[in-house]
């Protein structure tokens, strides 16, 4: 059992991305039989797709760890924020899966090795904590992985 705030942090993102987490399904599991067709489709025409909303997670979780190391990042711009799909292969499909699977890898390695006193620290320019950011950052993945779960049966 983790017993420093920031190794537990780092396991409630981990276990949201990979398993063994509380709620059900963690977003890993949620997404692995998804092929690349269902993952491009839109079932709905105002909703993203589950590829889209992979890509904006990992542009999220990447954007974390890079305020991590001292970048100051306001907002994404929409074409970093959502990033687009351009190729819908199979093999493109299991790209972005391990393009996410490595940025969730690198943040829950980059916050285990955080001093629990940086979590008071707060994210310039927002006007918040690590804290608030890092606990911030699983609740992202758990609503869109929600999302996907839906997504996936609707498709």
């Amino acid at each position: 059992m983790p017993t420093r705030e920031v190794e537990r942090i780092a396991d409630e993102l981990r276990r949201a991305f990979t398993g063994n987490a509380w709620h059900g399904p963690a977003l890993a599991e949620i997404l692995s039989d998804i092929s690349s067709e269902k993952a491009a489709k839109k079932p709905l025409r105002a909703a993203h797709s589950i590829w889209e909303i992979v890509n904006h997670l990992a542009a999220w979780e990447s954007a974390v760890h890079r305020r991590l190391e001292g970048e100051v990042i306001d907002e994404l711009p929409p074409a970093q924020d959502w990033p687009p799909v351009i190729e819908t292969s199979e093999a493109a499909w299991r790209r972005t899966l391990e393009s996410l699977k490595q940025g969730n890898q690198r943040l829950c390695k980059a916050i285990a090795q955080l001093s629990d006193a940086r979590l008071n620290d707060t994210v310039h320019p927002k006007n918040y904590s690590l804290y608030v950011m890092l606990h911030g950052v699983v609740q992202h993945d758990l609503y869109h992985a929600g999302q996907i779960a839906i997504l996936k049966k609707a498709t």
